[in-house]
């Protein structure tokens, strides 16, 4: 019987994009896990448009087969999408290592409440440990939703302040002084704020030249090399002691950009304490991680304002290729 209408039979292998099969799409998909999307187009003689369409249905396939979240551990950070404070917050399982969430409209306490939202109540019972930098909004958000959670500040965030009081230092002595000592100042914040062993031979022995003629500096980059242990120590009661004798050690110092960087620690002591408990141990070098991961490809897709694409890219960065 005729209806007067066309049907269209639903071939699983082709992709969404009828004139491409599911094999195109995933091979487009895997080359743009390494590549910009207009390499790819040219490469394989497709239209951008055309690229960024089947690596989109690339990506939700991925997230398919990943499955919903039930996380234990979350880490929480905010990413910058455009010039002018405009971000959006990433929620990644600390356990499996893959992000879980992109959303909100900017880093507020409403916003951190989406994903509490999204991730349901009975899933949110699970999470045993948030870890996040100092930013009010997300504890706020994290223990009104979980209260069961244990808050732990994350390692990077803190040792990222006491990095910025390190940089005040520099350039109070800078102001201070003048002459040949100025000139051993001028423009060694990126060798002050490094990790000595990623420095070049000549990073390392300009680091050497300014801690040897500035004494102020060398006592305040000392201090601040010799902070990182706090993360070491097993208890709550060894972890308070290092930090009592660490900030005894700025007595008569005169270094003011780190008396409040101890004030802030103190603030904050619970969430900061809670990495020497046992039960919450994890790796927080992953979140840091991730971040430089999305700046690459935020660099990559330069000037593609598609909000969507880029919660796909985020979302799918650290899933297995299919």
């Amino acid at each position: 019987m005729k209806c007067g209408h066309v049907k269209s039979e639903k071939l699983d292998w082709l992709a969404d994009n009828p004139f491409y099969t599911k094999r195109i799409a995933f091979h487009v998909g895997r080359r743009c896990r390494s590549s910009a999307i207009s390499d790819v187009a040219k490469e394989l003689h497709l239209d951008w448009k055309t690229v960024k369409a089947l690596e989109m249905q690339y990506m939700r396939e991925q997230l398919r087969r990943s499955g919903k979240p039930h996380p234990r551990v979350i880490g929480i950070d905010e990413i910058a999408v455009r010039k002018g404070h405009n971000y959006r917050i990433v929620v990644s399982d600390l356990e499996k290592h893959r992000p879980i969430w992109f959303g909100g409209q900017d880093r507020s306490e409403e916003s951190m409440d989406e994903f509490y939202q999204c991730l349901g109540e009975k899933a949110g019972k699970n999470i045993k440990l948030a870890v996040m930098d100092m930013w009010k909004a997300f504890e706020k958000a994290t223990r009104k939703n979980v209260p069961q959670a244990a808050i732990l500040y994350d390692k990077f965030h803190v040792m990222k302040h006491l990095g910025e009081a390190l940089d005040q230092v520099r350039k109070q002595e800078y102001a201070r002084l003048s002459g040949r000592n100025r000139k051993y100042i001028k423009g060694q914040k990126y060798i002050l704020l490094s990790n000595r062993e990623n420095l070049t031979s000549d990073g390392r022995a300009s680091l050497k030249t300014l801690l040897a003629v500035n004494k102020r500096l060398n006592t305040a980059y000392l201090l601040k090399e010799s902070f990182g242990q706090l993360w070491s120590y097993q208890t709550v009661g060894w972890a308070r002691r290092f930090f009592d004798n660490w900030k005894r050690s700025l007595k008569w110092q005169r270094l003011e950009p780190y008396e409040k960087f101890t004030e802030l620690i103190e603030r904050h002591w619970d969430g900061i304490a809670a990495y020497s408990r046992t039960e919450n141990k994890v790796s927080l070098g992953f979140v840091e991680g991730l971040n430089n991961k999305i700046r690459v490809f935020q660099r990559r897709a330069y000037g593609l304002k598609d909000t969507e694409y880029l919660r796909l890219k985020v979302l799918t960065c650290m899933l297995k290729e299919i």
